[in-house]
Parts: structure tokens; C-alpha cells; sequence
């Protein structure tokens, strides 16, 4: 069909609007899905984001994003491939939480192809992300935490659980504790580091033991032992309970009885909480712990993050100021705060009294 030069000139107006308000695709490359992700995880991400976000990433275009979608063209990717992809997802088994991750990963990666001109939009900015069910928490009760520390005290490395009942620190922040962080006659802890997941490499060429290699007998650890803490915030001093001094105290006497016994086997990392041969403990290994603590006591069973909310809900119950709070914990903004600190039975029944005594109470001078 042919066109008459009025529709021409409506089409060359049309690229010239879209090249001043930056909506024109530039010329070159026609990538994939599959081949942005890839591009864009080793070499843009991989630089600048740390080990367990990169890990986090790769899982999700590795597993999800290119089997689901690395096939289409980038240029042509609509909102509507994610979705269906997201449905597909959680309808396989996959948790919300996942199709979620996933949908994060794809629109951090869509955000810097639309800032170098790779797409005109970035359709994950478009898409329904998964919807994630509230996880109501009901962080365990003082009484809880007395007799979860009792059954811990009967253990090697009670203090690591006291220490994240007491105070909230993560799981990393714990076990990348070392004794240069902790000063016992002040009475203060600085967390600076956590301790990072390890992944392994093969040592022996993989054509050599044919197995996978975190079970490589030559296997060499992947990246470092700890990171730095998430945030400036999350470098902090925490104070320390004269109870909890005194179970470190205990703790470092009973790892220098290890030290003796391991002999020449000992590996001194300078790590608060070891093997008994001085190695850093498996964030694996920490998990599992908690979970036969758990059972041992005759609690509920709970995820080792709700340590963290325990603690942050005894700072509401002492009534510490928020920014206080804030500081003991590592938080940076204040809905952090909103999001740990739980109104528990005991707070609830205080607050009734209180309403109580002040609509339904004597008066005042009288």
C-alpha cells in the first residue's frame, strides 16, 4: 500500500519526538533476555553489589528468569511475560517470596538497559509482582528466652545464643564476631563484619573427582570468610548486660581448654564462636542448632530471625527510646522499627490496664 507524504511526515515527527524525550531505542545489538541477564550479572552487577546479593541474583536468573523467559527479545519483553511467568512459578512450587526475588532481579536488570537505551521502558515496572503473605511473628516471651538459655547453657557456645536473645544480632553479625570486637572490662561488643556463607571451588579439576564442589575432597573456599556488615548503620557498639560479660567470660575460658586439647590442630581464627577445633562455624550448622534448641526446650518452632525480633520487642517492653533502639540494632530508618518491635500479650494487657485505670479510675484528687 502505498503512503501519501502526509503520513511520511507524521512518522519522521514521531521518531523525532521520541529522540528528544530519549523514548528511541538506540541502533545496534538485538539482544535476549538471556543474553542481557547474563551481561549484566558478571559484569555490571558482579563489581558493585556484595557476594550473598550477587548469589541472590544468580540463583534468580540462573533457575527462573532465562528458563522462563531468556528466549524473547529484550526490545520485546512486555509486562505480561513476567506475570505469567511469576504464575508459573509459585503454581511449580515456588514460594511467593521467590517469584518475588525474581521479580526484583529482572527489574534491577531492566532499570539499566533502559538507562543505556537498550529498551525504551522497563516493563517489570509495569508487571504485578507477586503478592507475599504477612508473616505475623510472635516473638517468644521472657520466659521462653530464660528457658531456651537454660537448655543452651547445657551446650558448647551457649553464649552465641544469649547474645542474639539479648541483643539482636543477625546471624552473620554473631558468627563473624571476634575477640578483638569484644571488650569485657567496658562492657561493650563492636559488630563490624558478618560472617558470609561459604561456597566452594573445585581443587582437583572437575574432571577429576566427579562430584559437585562443596564435596570435592581438594574443594577451596569460593569467596571470603566474612563481609563487611550491610550497612554504615549496621557498624555499631552495643553495650553489654553484666549477665551476658560473665558468660562470655565463661565462654573464653572454655575455649581456651579447647585450644589446649586440639593441640596442634587447633586453627586460631580469632572467631567468639568455633568448632572445637577453632574453625568458624557453617551458618548451616548455626541453623540447625537452633532448631534442636528449640525442640529441646519444648518451644514453638520459629525461624532464627525471630531471635531478632525477641530482642527488639524487650526494648519496646523497657520502654528504650527509638533512636536508641535504632542504634542497638543496626537500623537506618525508622520503619525498621515498626517492622521488629511486636505488641505481645503482656503489652497489650498493660495498656488496657492503663486505658482502664484512666476512663473507669477514681478521679483525680479524690
Amino acid at each position: 500500500m502505498r503512503r501519501d507524504e502526509s503520513d511520511v511526515i507524521d512518522e519522521v515527527r514521531e521518531l523525532e519526538n521520541r529522540r528528544s524525550n530519549g523514548s528511541l531505542r538506540d541502533a545496534g545489538r538485538l539482544w535476549k533476555v538471556s543474553d542481557w541477564l547474563t551481561y549484566w550479572v558478571e559484569n555490571i552487577a558482579a563489581p558493585a553489589v556484595r557476594d550473598n546479593t550477587l548469589s541472590g541474583y544468580r540463583v534468580a536468573i540462573n533457575t527462573h528468569l532465562i528458563p522462563g523467559i531468556g528466549a524473547h527479545r529484550l526490545d520485546r519483553l512486555e509486562p505480561e511475560h513476567l506475570e505469567r511467568l511469576y504464575a508459573k512459578m509459585i503454581a511449580a512450587g515456588s514460594s511467593p517470596g521467590t517469584a518475588h526475588q525474581a521479580h526484583r532481579t529482572i527489574r534491577t536488570a531492566l532499570g539499566e538497559a533502559e538507562r543505556r537505551g537498550r529498551i525504551t521502558r522497563n516493563p517489570a515496572k509495569l508487571a504485578k509482582a507477586p503478592r507475599l503473605s504477612d508473616h505475623e511473628v510472635e516473638p517468644y516471651s521472657v520466659h521462653e528466652v530464660q528457658a531456651l538459655l537454660r537448655v543452651a547453657a547445657e551446650e558448647r557456645n551457649s553464649a552465641r545464643w544469649a547474645i542474639a536473645l539479648a541483643l539482636g544480632l543477625r546471624q552473620g553479625e554473631v558468627l563473624g564476631l571476634r575477640w578483638s570486637d569484644v571488650d569485657l572490662e567496658s562492657g561493650t561488643l563492636w559488630v563490624r563484619r558478618a560472617r558470609l556463607r561459604p561456597t566452594y571451588a573445585h581443587g582437583c579439576g572437575r574432571k577429576s573427582c566427579g562430584k559437585k564442589a562443596g564435596f570435592c575432597p581438594e574443594r577451596i573456599l569460593a569467596r571470603p570468610e566474612t563481609d563487611d556488615t550491610k550497612s554504615r548503620a549496621g557498624r555499631r557498639a552495643v553495650g553489654l548486660p553484666a549477665g551476658l560479660v560473665e558468660l562470655l567470660r565463661s565462654h573464653r575460658r572454655e575455649q581456651d581448654a579447647e585450644r589446649v586439647r586440639a593441640a596442634q590442630l587447633w586453627r586460631d581464627s580469632g572467631y567468639v564462636f568455633v568448632s572445637p577445633a577453632g574453625e568458624p562455624i557453617n551458618p548451616s550448622t548455626d541453623y540447625h542448632r537452633w532448631k534442636r534448641l528449640l525442640a529441646r526446650a519444648g518451644l514453638r518452632d520459629g525461624r532464627l530471625h525471630d531471635a531478632r525480633h525477641t530482642a527488639a520487642t524487650v526494648l519496646l517492653i523497657l520502654g528504650v527510646p527509638e533512636r536508641a533502639v535504632m542504634g542497638l540494632m543496626g537500623w537506618s530508618t525508622t520503619a525498621m522499627a515498626a517492622r521488629y518491635q511486636h505488641i505481645t500479650g503482656d503489652i497489650r494487657h498493660d495498656v488496657a490496664e492503663r486505658v482502664g485505670g484512666l476512663i473507669w479510675g477514681s478521679p483525680p484528687g479524690t
